[in-house]
């Protein structure tokens, strides 16, 4: 209760300060109208040759100066209080501000349970490590496909190469060789048309194949 009024009474206390430093000012200022008007009455007594009342007015208007000294003095204190209000105000609301997150503080731990939370953190890092085990045996395990199709392709493909290679040239042989429609012996076209082991083995060393 106390901390929810007392910015209530820091602002209620600085308007009376600034109300009281009005006050002082206007106070000042009729005592330095006063002043100058002491002043010119000494000045107006000292020419007529009156003593007595050149004394009687300077001893007001020494009274009058030393009232008008205490208005700052006075001034000065009353403005060292707002300063004081101020400052005890903003103290206020930072208590104030650390008195809710101390309760929020508060609350946090009352809800939270530390070895529920590490419990939680350690089940979450297990499984993790599950999860990047698993994945890193199944990135293997399409490597090693992927990897073996890859082989398998090559392989055939310059399998393909060789035969397609050979096979043009056999195709060739073969139309420059006789045909029976010549009249010459089907054996004889037969052994025309057919290569040899050592010209396929010639072919393949050829082509870089062993």
């Amino acid at each position: 209760t106390i901390n929810i009024f007392f910015p209530d009474i820091i602002k209620e206390q600085n308007r009376e300060l600034r109300g009281t430093q009005r006050a002082i000012s206007r106070d000042r200022a009729a005592l330095e109208k006063q002043e100058k008007q002491l002043e010119l009455e000494i000045k107006k007594m000292a020419k007529t040759g009156n003593k007595e009342a050149c004394k009687l007015l300077a001893k007001q208007l020494v009274q009058l100066r030393k009232q008008k000294n205490r208005t700052y003095a006075v001034s000065s204190k009353v403005t060292s209080m707002s300063t004081q209000t101020k400052v005890m105000n903003s103290q206020m609301k930072m208590a104030g501000a650390m008195s809710a997150t101390a309760k929020t503080m508060q609350a946090v731990n009352k809800k939270m349970d530390p070895q529920k939370t590490l419990q939680t953190m350690q089940n979450f890092q297990k499984e993790n490590m599950k999860m990047e085990m698993t994945e890193e045996m199944i990135n293997d395990t399409l490597d090693d496909i992927f990897d073996a199709s890859d082989e398998e392709e090559e392989s055939q493909d310059i399998v393909n190469q060789v035969l397609d290679e050979i096979g043009i040239e056999i195709s060739d042989k073969m139309a420059k060789a006789p045909s029976a429609a010549r009249g010459l012996p089907s054996a004889s076209a037969s052994t025309a048309g057919t290569i040899s082991d050592e010209e396929i083995e010639r072919q393949l060393k050829a082509l870089g194949v062993d």
